[in-house]
């Protein structure tokens, strides 16, 4: 029998993990699909730095398993399904409730970044997203943080999201200089600002230059904080149909190539998106003898 090998989120999976991810679900058939998830990330310890279970993506990696009929899922749970219904509902309803007659804002003193947690605060940036950005709002996989851009009078004037880089990237991996071996070891070290919003009533000159310039210097040391380790680099991806990426130029940010018309995690050419020009931004001058493992890179202790 073939061995089964997998390699997913940057973590590889030998033929007898799956052998025990096999073994788990049918010995454990009433576990639901988060239980599941969450039995395998202890089993494996599939974990960030902060110990944390990566139970999302283990449940894409099981969806992924299931697919190809390795494995198949517990049944869904209505109350789950209800539950996500309901969160989804309730952010349309407040993205639609949002108004679109304000008054353009022309002139703002101070730019700060608001470091949003859950809760109605997170649930109105979200529904911000999904009604003015271009491609709206999608959960995010793994460590993320989230930012209102405020006047210093705490006016919000847009928001952005951080998340885990791209795996498989490669004008990135080149223009760094590491190998697959450096790359999977030290991947998370690298933060993709996934979206990015200027509110469309807000005109104000270098606005975009400005907030990006705050979040390079807030970033790193708001990640330590929550995850326990601090990130080197900042990659982003900008559509040149309907942006020139001036703001991230003017931000020190520096164009390295461009995307090959991929998804974020795709590995085998699947998905037809469109091409992006790569942007990226050290948070340090040594990120590259981090990346590549000379150098440690900066942790605290977890409280968990």
């Amino acid at each position: 029998m073939e061995e089964i090998i997998r390699e997913f989120s940057g973590k590889t999976f030998s033929a007898e993990d799956i052998q025990n991810i096999k073994w788990i679900r049918k010995t454990f058939p009433k576990l639901s699909l988060k239980e599941l998830a969450a039995t395998i990330c202890e089993t494996t310890s599939w974990v960030t730095i902060s110990g944390v279970p990566k139970k999302e993506s283990c449940i894409k990696f099981l969806r992924q398993l299931a697919a190809e009929n390795i494995i198949d899922l517990p049944a869904p749970q209505n109350h789950g399904m209800n539950t996500e219904n309901s969160r989804k509902q309730k952010l349309s309803e407040i993205a639609e409730a949002l108004p679109s007659d304000i008054k353009e804002i022309t002139k703002v003193g101070g730019v700060e970044l608001e470091l949003v947690q859950a809760g109605p605060r997170m649930q109105l940036l979200r529904a911000y997203l999904k009604k003015y950005h271009i491609i709206g709002d999608s959960n995010a996989v793994g460590e993320q943080l989230y930012y209102f851009i405020n006047d210093n009078d705490g006016t919000a004037l847009g928001c952005m999201r951080f998340s885990p880089a791209a795996w498989a990237l490669e004008e990135r991996e080149d223009w760094i200089g590491w190998t697959s071996v450096q790359k999977k070891a030290r991947l998370f070290l690298i933060v993709n600002q996934s979206r990015y919003l200027i509110f469309p009533w807000v005109h104000v000159k270098n606005l975009s230059s400005r907030a990006l310039s705050v979040a390079a210097k807030r970033l790193p040391g708001d990640w330590l904080a929550r995850y326990c380790y601090e990130p080197v680099l900042i990659e982003t991806f900008v559509d040149t149909d309907f942006f020139k990426g001036t703001c991230y130029q003017a931000a020190s940010w520096e164009c390295i190539g461009h995307t090959k018309g991929r998804g974020r995690n795709d590995r085998h050419t699947e998905r037809a998106v469109s091409i992006k020009d790569i942007y990226v931004r050290p948070l340090r001058r040594d990120f590259r003898d981090i990346l590549t493992g000379k150098k440690a890179y900066k942790v605290v202790a977890s409280d968990v």
